[in-house]
């Protein structure tokens, strides 16, 4: 029970000015391995600059708190009360941005705790599986958004089952008294092969009578803000 007290009250973390130099410089360039690899493979409409140098600062500032925290409880506890008051509302726009801000904390923590082999080698292992696998997107399947007049709807059926040879999936289908809508779905391949036949897609669809309008919209997994 003494020791736990004395624990308690001693608020001075034991660390050296050369040891807070080095925890930061580690992070620092750990940090720059971060930033080098959300540029590389950010695939999204808009690359926001901000956020990348925001990861920096946040391993940064993760690496001061836990050598300001050390193994003092009291220090511990405060800032877990003083964190659990705070309340963020930045939208994640993109799945992986949750991924970036995981490893810039966990980089803080291990460069912070003086762990440089763990927060080292488990940054490379992680920049390896991103440079191989962050550029991955969810492209691959397209939708084809048709309106037409009522009376033309087993033509336009018709010529996209004969189109894409039953490759076209029927998701929605809305109508009213004079129109109606379809919204179909194929794979970028059954598009391409459908693309390399005598007439494109478009110009078929729009030789049957009645055609308002087509879309043609790649599917994305990205959240507008």
């Amino acid at each position: 029970m003494q020791e736990l007290l004395t624990q308690v009250a001693d608020l001075s973390p034991d660390i050296s000015i050369p040891d807070v130099l080095t925890n930061l410089l580690v992070a620092v360039v750990l940090s720059l391995t971060i930033f080098i690899s959300y540029w590389y493979t950010h695939v999204g409409t808009a690359y926001s600059r901000k956020f990348n140098v925001s990861l920096i600062t946040l391993a940064i500032l993760t690496a001061t708190v836990m050598m300001v925290i050390g193994s003092n409880i009291a220090l511990s506890l405060g800032m877990v009360g003083a964190l659990s008051i705070v309340r963020f509302r930045t939208a994640i726009k993109d799945s992986r941005d949750t991924t970036y801000i995981f490893w810039a904390i966990t980089v803080g923590i291990g460069c912070g705790a003086g762990f440089y082999p763990v927060a080292i080698i488990g940054s490379i292992a992680v920049f390896i599986i991103l440079l191989v696998l962050g550029r991955v997107t969810n492209n691959q399947r397209l939708l084809i958004i048709i309106k037409a007049n009522r009376e033309s709807e087993k033509e336009v059926e018709g010529t996209v089952f004969r189109k894409f040879n039953k490759k076209a999936f029927l998701k929605v289908k809305n109508t009213t008294n004079e129109s109606i809508e379809w919204i179909y779905e194929l794979s970028r391949t059954a598009y391409e092969k459908g693309e390399k036949s005598n007439q494109s897609t478009v110009e078929t669809l729009y030789q049957t009578e009645g055609i308002d309008y087509v879309n043609i919209v790649t599917q994305s997994d990205e959240i507008s803000g």
